[in-house]
């Protein structure tokens, strides 16, 4: 018989590609509970990605600060919340579960910064690696849900999203059906950022070997990163980078034939809407919070010390683990990826 919940709260708030991971977890719930109203609990500056994710009833967004946290307490103790899961595992996360009123609350045992003492119910995490997706899985299956056969990633296709995406490449010079490269040459971390030459080197025997458009994305923080490479290429980009918002980006990423990036938000996004990637990856590992799923690769160079999960560098080279990986190498794993979608005319 299917257990009483009705109100369901999950606390993911950041950041944009963990959010991304989470999908599977919440599809899984859904079909666990159907006749429950899903309230999704994230910070302002991704909501409007959950806002167009399937299966999310209500979102709930808090801004930067205890503040703007507390400020949301009230409204969620109101909700009378049937079960509450924590997918941040932090002790703020740990604490608005709590909050709440909820008398049935879960997250994982290992969760940090004390987060387990505001669980009713804690689940245990295998000590072999395993991707976050995976990892989120855990939780749906402690609830008596299933593990898909194939995790699903479901965003809601609007039309209107559909119009502001082709609008916007058509603006661009880029008209339907035209494949193109999109780069997101950025990282929330200085050592997750393959060297901006490096990009401006790739981006640019793309459009002389193959004609490709290459199509620089990110947010308008990252406005910098992109305009270093710009300025180091011999063909022109179309850039981007801070034009498009986050609730876009799947649609804006369904169409390109193929992602470059850092280990990003976005490389997640692209692989949840099937796009192939190229990833560049140097302190993280890949195992864990790599692009989901099969077709995708990966790049990086092995050294004694990655992965490493540090956001400096003390090596002789620095960063060796991404700069050794050279321009040449990222245009190859192109290739093969343009061969892997059988379009006519890419190579």
């Amino acid at each position: 018989m299917t257990d009483p919940v009705r109100r369901l709260l999950l606390i993911k708030p950041s950041s944009l590609g963990d959010i991304v991971h989470a999908m599977p977890t919440l599809a899984a719930l859904r079909e666990r509970f159907p006749q429950a109203e899903v309230t999704w609990l994230v910070k302002r500056q991704w909501a409007p990605l959950v806002d167009v994710m399937a299966g999310v009833d209500q979102v709930c967004s808090v801004s930067e600060g205890l503040r703007g946290w507390l400020g949301r307490v009230p409204a969620l103790r109101a909700a009378g919340f049937d079960l509450v899961v924590d997918l941040q595992g932090l002790f703020r996360s740990g604490a608005m579960a709590w909050s709440t009123g909820c008398d049935r609350r879960l997250g994982f045992a290992n969760a940090r910064e004390g987060s387990p003492m505001f669980y009713t119910s804690r689940v245990a995490v295998p000590s072999v690696p395993m991707h976050a997706v995976d990892r989120y899985l855990l939780v749906a299956e402690a609830l008596g849900a299933a593990r898909p056969t194939q995790p699903q990633f479901e965003f809601v296709d609007r039309s209107e999203d559909r119009q502001a995406v082709e609008t916007m490449l058509a603006r661009a010079g880029i008209v339907a059906q035209q494949p193109w490269v999109a780069m997101n040459v950025s990282a929330r971390w200085e050592t997750k950022r393959w060297p901006p030459q490096h990009f401006a080197e790739a981006a640019d025997r793309l459009s002389q070997t193959h004609g490709l458009p290459v199509v620089l994305i990110g947010g308008p923080a990252e406005r910098p990163e992109s305009l270093a490479v710009t300025a180091l290429m011999h063909t022109k980009a179309i850039d981007l980078t801070g034009q498009t918002p986050v609730g876009l980006l799947p649609g804006l990423l369904r169409r390109a034939t193929v992602l470059v990036t850092n280990d990003s938000g976005p490389m997640h996004i692209a692989a949840a809407v099937g796009t192939p990637v190229v990833a560049l990856f140097g302190p993280t590992n890949p195992v864990r919070t790599g692009p989901y799923g099969k077709g995708h690769v990966v790049l990086s160079h092995a050294v004694e010390c990655r992965p490493c999960f540090r956001r400096d560098c003390a090596r002789a080279v620095p960063l060796e683990c991404l700069t050794a990986v050279g321009p040449e190498s990222v245009v190859r794993a192109v290739e093969q990826q343009l061969e892997r979608s059988h379009k006519p005319g890419l190579l």
